[in-house]
């Protein structure tokens, strides 16, 4: 179900209580990178034992949140050469204080971020790779899952509800990648174990607004919104609050739907 110009114009007029502003930063270009994934890429796909299925559901333009689940170091690996779109995603500074490293990280296009600027510095600089109608990738449990005993799927946070909610024509894949952990597990392996196969599962993807006016999903109308709008901004917030608990909530149980373990 798509949202009709009435629910687009009544969540507009909510826009000073959900927008998440970018940096004013151009998120990189990088040349390099565009020729390691075109060069580099089917070449590591060839050598390791990776069964891709709904690749097709991801937008092959236009900006795109891939989320997905995180048990490996080689994970947005996976979701760069199985998505096939120049993905960025966002990378604690600490991973760009060696040569090599921040090498790694500039040639491959992803975004610094200063862990002591907190949680709103990142979504920002995310916010910029969506602005610009780019590949995002994002890991929505916040960090790689430790847990030693399945079910090893975090609870997700609301980050990547209040990003789709900020570009709300964005479409949100929900992405399995089942294991990632076998072929290279922290601590354990110092290099893949490329003989290990791994599944990529993407989903059917949402927008904010279609998933917004769904009777399953945020049960939204332009009536609800503009009335919404009119509380006072505590509650406001509180109910924003709940309906990025529910899309992210939801987004892991698709991702589960999906096989991740």
């Amino acid at each position: 179900m798509e949202a009709d110009q009435e629910v687009i114009a009544a969540w507009d007029s909510l826009r000073e209580h959900w927008l998440i502003p970018t940096t004013g930063k151009k998120a990189p270009k990088n040349l390099f990178y565009n020729f390691l994934r075109l060069s580099i890429v089917p070449l590591f796909r060839s050598m390791i034992r990776l069964r891709v299925r709904g690749d097709s559901n991801i937008p092959r333009k236009g900006a795109v949140i891939l989320a997905a689940n995180h048990l490996s170091h080689v994970d947005p690996i996976l979701v760069i050469i199985s998505s096939r779109r120049t993905t960025h995603y966002l990378a604690k500074d600490g991973h760009f204080k060696k040569a090599w490293t921040r090498f790694v990280m500039k040639s491959t296009g992803q975004i610094e971020t200063q862990r002591e600027s907190g949680g709103l510095d990142a979504l920002s600089s995310a916010a910029d790779v969506l602005d610009q109608g780019r590949a995002l990738g994002i890991f929505p449990e916040g960090t790689r899952s430790k847990r030693e005993e399945a079910p090893f799927l975090l609870p997700g946070k609301t980050g990547v509800a209040r990003l789709a909610a900020s570009y709300p024509h964005t479409v949100v894949i929900p992405i399995a990648i089942i294991g990632s952990r076998d072929m290279m597990k922290p601590q354990a392996h110092k290099l893949p174990r490329l003989h290990r196969r791994v599944d990529f599962n993407a989903g059917e993807g949402v927008t904010w607004y279609q998933w917004l006016v769904d009777s399953n999903g945020g049960n939204q109308t332009a009536e609800s919104l503009n009335q919404l709008s009119q509380k006072d901004e505590h509650e406001i917030r509180a109910e924003l609050a709940a309906l990025y608990r529910q899309f992210t909530d939801q987004l892991m149980g698709s991702m589960q739907g999906l096989g991740a373990p």
